[in-house]
């Protein structure tokens, strides 16, 4: 499949833009219209009874695999899919799901970094780049980074996303915030500047793979179904945050009224109904389906997987994957993307400090 690599970029000015390298043609098919919100920009360029379920599918896995994650077992169902609240989520449509297990909780630091010490592997971030796939870059500029979110100091407008993401020399998983930064004392957060085929090289070394799109719904949800939220109908249950995201004046300024501003360890939050944490806001989560924002319209009602390539109207030549979940950076004015059945996406090879991931695996299901 041919496609499009992107690249945050400091221009000689100092202006941020995104530089695109075309590796030639892509079946794109039937175009589809998206609205141009600020919720939909927002993820066009990825960056950048409740006892009863508890009782049925909180099983603690019996295997763990070499990143040593707690896994829960999520019953194989029919549930309803999506969300009427945002046009690439449309229509709300009945699926079947097979059983599966889950992490419990978004990879964090210290597996990934037992990951890196086993393989030796090296994250798209912290790769170097090669000039002659960014021809219109300057030399100085093609260094190794990542996407980083920096607030600006004042008041701005929400329709251009790059008033409040940097690309960062030096950052990259190791250093999250970019030179300077570390992980060290961080090993319970969740591990970001994650590329799709980053998480997909970790989840393989696991013995695992990484969700479908329908999959990750369907544990989100927690055996409910038609909430507003995956957690209920209330954005604050009972007045207290259920899920780090974004409160205060977005960009400018994060409140931290939920306990935290910016990435949490795991597991701070409540877990769902089937045992699964940060399944809403943290860091989003790559799922291995494709993205098309007209994909629900002929979904299979079984175990769907996904079209068999991407398209973006919003950015036609750049292949994407769907992310779910939302992040720490989303909130009511800007990307509500905790809404449940929303959906996320995101170029292949680009990072950000609220991208992460989560794995899944077909082992048998548990026999007690």
């Amino acid at each position: 499949m041919n496609h499009k690599k992107c690249l945050f970029l400091f221009g000689t000015a100092g202006v941020l833009t995104v530089a695109c390298m075309d590796a030639g043609k892509q079946e794109t098919g039937q175009k589809s219209e998206v609205d141009r919100d600020s919720a939909v920009t927002c993820v066009a360029h990825g960056i950048p009874s409740r006892a009863a379920a508890i009782a049925e599918s909180k099983i603690a896995h019996s295997f763990l695999g070499s990143d040593d994650a707690p896994m829960v077992y999520i019953k194989g169902r029919t549930f309803q899919m999506g969300t009427d609240d945002f046009e690439d989520a449309r229509p709300v449509h009945e699926v079947t799901v097979d059983g599966f297990w889950m992490d419990e909780h978004e990879v964090t630091n210290a597996q990934f970094s037992r990951f890196v010490s086993a393989t030796g592997y090296q994250t798209v971030a912290e790769r170097p780049l090669d000039p002659k796939d960014f021809p219109n870059v300057p030399l100085d500029a093609l260094q190794p980074g990542s996407a980083v979110f920096t607030p600006p100091n004042h008041a701005v407008g929400l329709g251009n996303h790059l008033q409040w993401w940097q690309y960062v020399i030096g950052a990259n998983w190791r250093q999250p915030e970019g030179p300077g930064s570390s992980i060290k004392g961080r090993e319970n957060e969740p591990v970001v500047h994650i590329a799709y085929e980053d998480a997909a090289a970790f989840a393989k070394w696991a013995g695992k793979r990484l969700p479908t799109e329908a999959e990750w719904e369907l544990a989100a949800r927690g055996g409910a179904s038609n909430s507003k939220y995956y957690w209920g109908d209330e954005l604050k249950p009972k007045g207290r945050w259920a899920a780090n995201v974004y409160q205060g004046d977005f960009p400018v300024r994060d409140i931290a009224e939920d306990g935290y501003s910016g990435v949490a360890p795991v597991k701070s939050y409540s877990p769902n109904a089937f045992g699964l944490y940060d399944m809403d806001g943290n860091v989003w989560e790559w799922c291995s389906d494709y993205y098309r924002p007209d994909y629900y319209k002929g979904s299979p009602k079984k175990n769907p997987k996904g079209p068999t390539d991407s398209y973006d109207p919003m950015e036609p030549g750049a292949v994407k994957r769907v992310q779910r979940g939302g992040s720490f950076l989303c909130n009511e004015q800007y990307c509500e993307r905790y809404v449940a059945g929303s959906r996320g996406k995101g170029e292949i090879s680009s990072g950000s400090n609220n991208l992460g991931f989560r794995c899944v695996s077909d082992d048998p299901p548990p026999t007690n």
